[in-house]
């Protein structure tokens, strides 16, 4: 119920953000009328339509996004006769065509007609599918846990409560409007006026809308506006939690205050798999174990960097009985494969046991948020310790060596080494000036190529030039939800970052090798190619990892990346950086 609260709480504060300012003229140009039958009608089928259109676009597939651009270019007609009869109410009056008239129907009512409610919702419809709120802080909890968990009744109830808010608050704005609107109308002519106006803004609202002005413009000046007030709800309500570890403290004795934190659930009750390194572990297997639990993924960079330190915990601790268990929850739609997680643990040299956890089980159940995220269950199988992110290893040691002296084996000897190379070795966290990037268009930002993405559909991109952390395509391409997929040979991705490292996530769509050739600044590498590219640049993309195609071994400085395929059906998925 929590979590429903927060999406109408979250869509009243859209009231505030700039994103609804094309929408308000649809709106407001009904202000005068009965609010039973034409301002609820409209609503309702404004936040209906929302619900629903927003929860196929959860799903992901083609097919709901081209449906979605043809039924906005409708309603932007719609919507634009609507405003020509307000405007212009001697073209309307004279109704020589249908499709004016259907304009001034939507428009107008009779003397001493009542007013439509059927109209009215159509308008509503039409608003829908239009309508693209800033994204904010609530919003994005609604789309991740419909990406995690995948689009259900659920998801469409949350987008359905979030649109009932922003509708509450248009109404409340519109029982307002309505009176100052009889108000205005007393004085003489200034009905007409008033009507001519508002013809006006509905057709500035159907421009700002076609040209894209509410999801490219409008969109920037949001985060200042609502994200603040967003998060403070969220938090308050327990429904998102800050990025932090436990709060661990010593004792007067020098030792961490541990806390309960909750319990470790029955692995064999909740069904994940498959196992690898080990048959499946069950309570009675880690019964008086001390146990750590490492939520991973094989293409995330900072899980990457953290793996020696988790080696090394599970190497020095073993014989002291500590029992390691990877949990591989995917964030890409290949690695729910398990020839390629089991390809992963071998290449990394994983020899604890790793659990496959697809459906988010484990991670549900432990309340879990992040990529790499670490929790320390005693040996009575309760959590005393979390840590989320990388870092902080000494401490998370720490809480070993104590959890296993509780239990009675004590370890002897000095804390574990870890031995970091590569991919695996840590950032340079000061010189990361760019962030995490994903390509498919589902989550896509800064993409600077001509004419923007083409959902699902091929395109022949053109080259642009690159502000700092921003990307584009040049040759053809297809954009996908989750990915990008060459189309021929001579297809270039390009990216303006800064950090030292710079890594791409790929793999071949046919199965086959597709060779490559990066350059920085349009010149080779040299020594300051990554572990996956040679000094003149070139590698081959032979399977679905992260590679790591960039490491600055001097001066780290804003450079242009650019990556061409030289064979077709590379798939791209994310930049991540070090």
């Amino acid at each position: 119920m929590l979590i429903i609260l927060l999406a109408y709480l979250g869509g009243i504060l859209t009231i505030l953000s700039p994103c609804i300012l094309p929408v308000l003229p649809f709106v407001f140009a009904r202000a005068d009328r009965s609010f039973a039958r034409s301002t609820l009608p409209m609503l309702a089928g404004m936040a209906a339509t929302f619900a629903i259109v927003a929860t196929l676009a959860a799903v992901g597939g083609g097919w709901a996004v081209r449906a979605n651009a043809i039924g906005r270019w409708a309603a932007l007609a719609l919507l634009a006769l609507f405003g020509i009869a307000l405007l212009f109410p001697s073209v309307s009056d004279r109704m020589t065509r249908p499709i004016v008239a259907l304009g001034s129907r939507l428009s107008e009512r009779q003397p001493g007609q009542r007013d439509s409610i059927w109209s009215s919702a159509v308008l509503g419809i039409a608003t829908g599918l239009l309508w693209a709120p800033c994204a904010g802080p609530i919003l994005g909890i609604i789309f991740t846990a419909a990406a995690l968990n995948g689009a259900s009744f659920n998801t469409t109830l949350l987008l359905l409560a979030y649109a009932l808010g922003a509708a509450t608050s248009l109404a409340l704005a519109l029982l307002v409007g309505g009176k100052v609107f009889a108000r205005m109308k007393k004085s003489l002519g200034a009905s007409e006026r008033i009507r001519q106006v508002l013809g006006a803004l509905v057709l500035v609202g159907v421009a700002a809308i076609a040209f894209g002005f509410d999801t490219r413009v409008l969109a920037k000046l949001s985060s200042a506006q609502t994200a603040g007030l967003e998060t403070s709800l969220a938090q308050k309500l327990g429904i998102a939690q800050p990025m932090r570890e436990t709060s661990a403290r010593e004792n007067a004795m020098g030792q961490l205050d541990l806390p309960v934190e909750g319990t470790l659930p029955p692995l064999e009750t909740l069904g994940i798999g498959p196992w690898f390194n080990s048959r499946p572990l069950t309570a009675k297997n880690l019964k008086g174990k001390v146990v750590v639990i490492d939520f991973w993924t094989y293409s995330c960079i900072n899980c990457l960097r953290s793996i020696p330190y988790v080696k090394a915990w599970d190497e020095r601790y073993r014989k002291d009985g500590l029992v390691v268990i990877g949990v591989h929850a995917p964030e890409f739609a290949f690695e729910h494969d398990p020839a390629n997680v089991a390809k992963a643990v071998k290449d990394l040299g994983i020899t604890y046991p790793v659990v496959m956890d697809n459906d988010w089980k484990l991670w549900r159940a432990l309340h879990n948020n992040y990529w790499p995220a670490h929790y320390f269950i005693d040996a009575q199988g309760r959590v005393r310790y979390h840590h989320f992110g990388e870092g902080e290893y000494d401490m998370s040691e720490r809480v070993i060596r104590q959890l296993l002296a509780e239990a009675g084996h004590a370890p002897a000897g000095s804390m574990s080494s870890a031995q970091a190379s590569g991919t695996e070795a840590a950032a340079d966290l000061a010189e990361v000036g760019s962030p995490e990037t994903y390509i498919g268009y589902y989550r896509a930002d800064r993409f600077a190529s001509p004419g923007g993405l083409l959902h699902d559909q091929a395109k022949t991109y053109a080259a642009a030039p690159l502000q700092l952390n921003q990307w584009s395509f040049d040759g053809p391409w297809m954009d996908a939800r989750q990915s990008a997929r060459s189309l021929g040979p001579g297809a270039k991705i390009s990216f303006r970052f800064h950090a030292r490292d710079l890594h791409l996530v790929l793999g071949s769509a046919t199965g086959k090798p597709v060779r490559f050739r990066i350059t920085l600044d349009g010149k080779v590498p040299g020594g300051d190619a990554g572990v996956d590219t040679k000094a003149e640049g070139t590698g081959v993309v032979t399977g679905q990892r992260l590679y790591q195609l960039v490491r600055q071994k001097g001066r780290v400085r804003d450079r242009t990346f650019t990556i061409e395929f030289l064979d077709p059906g590379v798939e791209a998925f994310s930049f991540t950086f070090g």
